[in-house]
Order: C-alpha cells, then sequence, then structure tokens
C-alpha cells in the first residue's frame, strides 16, 4: 500500500514531505502530544537509536498536531536529533489512520494513536505498528528494518 504523501512544517518551520524521502526507508511515528511522559519516552528513544536506524538508511520522522513553536521546545529540552513535524490540521495522521476514538478514566474522545509506519524507499508501507510501547518500539522497529532492508 502506498504510503500518503504529506507536506508539513517541522520544529524549525521548514517543510516536509514524504515524496522529498524517496529512495530512502523512512520510520514515520504518530504520538499524542509534545512533552508527556510517554511521548517524551518514545522520542527519547529515536533520539537514541536514531544512529542505528540511519545506518540502515531511514529517517526518522515525528507527527503530532502540536505546533510548530511546541515542537521547537520539545526538541530543544530533549536534544532530540531528527525530525519532528506538526500536523494541526490532522489531515495527514487521519490519512494515515492514527486518528482515533480513545478512552481515558472512562471518557471517550478521539485522539492521536501511538502508531508507527515503516515505509520502503520506493514509498509503500512495509510494516504498521499500532498501539505502541513507548519503552520497547524502537528496538521492534530497528529488528524489521534490518530484516526488511536486506530482503
Amino acid at each position: 500500500m502506498k504510503a500518503p504523501d504529506f507536506s508539513l512544517p517541522d520544529q524549525n518551520g521548514t517543510i516536509h514531505s514524504l515524496s522529498q524521502y524517496k529512495g530512502k526507508w523512512v520510520v514515520l511515528y504518530f504520538y499524542p502530544k509534545d512533552n508527556t511522559p510517554g511521548c517524551t519516552k518514545e522520542a527519547c528513544s529515536f533520539r537514541d537509536g536514531r544512529d542505528y536506524l540511519e545506518n540502515k538508511g531511514a529517517v526518522v520522522l515525528g507527527i503530532s498536531k502540536d505546533s510548530v513553536a511546541s515542537h521547537k521546545k520539545f526538541a530543544d529540552a530533549h536534544k532530540l536529533t531528527f525530525t519532528l513535524l506538526s500536523d494541526t490540521s490532522t489531515d495527514t495522521i487521519k490519512a494515515y489512520g492514527s486518528w482515533k476514538k480513545k478512552k481515558f478514566m472512562g471518557r471517550e474522545y478521539e485522539g492521536i494513536n501511538r502508531d508507527t509506519y515503516l515505509i520502503n524507499p520506493e514509498g509503500d508501507i512495509a510494516k504498521k505498528y499500532e498501539g505502541v510501547n513507548p519503552l520497547t518500539h524502537v528496538g521492534q522497529v530497528s529488528k524489521d528494518l534490518a530484516e526488511l532492508s536486506h530482503a
């Protein structure tokens, strides 16, 4: 399945589109909110695993509906060394199917599911991870990338 293209600003206001990464593996992860415990753990795990992923030919892109300014503060506070994209309209989040009904303390609402997409150099979704564990997820993506990139 083709990964939906997008054009979104990063934490510095620079526009990125999926098509500009053609020829590379892309680890595209969706997360609910900057500077929350689970999202910070996940972002720091991607920061710490970035060298391995890049050595396998992959680029890491994180997406939430937080603003560019919020992403900048988040990236600076945790020394994040990869791109965070702002999707305030939630159009890209919805295009990937990561905007879902959620429940918290008995209350139902719609929000971003913690999902990741491993996109191959041709722009196809090679693997989808839904509702991931922020502590162990990067290891699973790394393992799958190693297997898929040698296939």
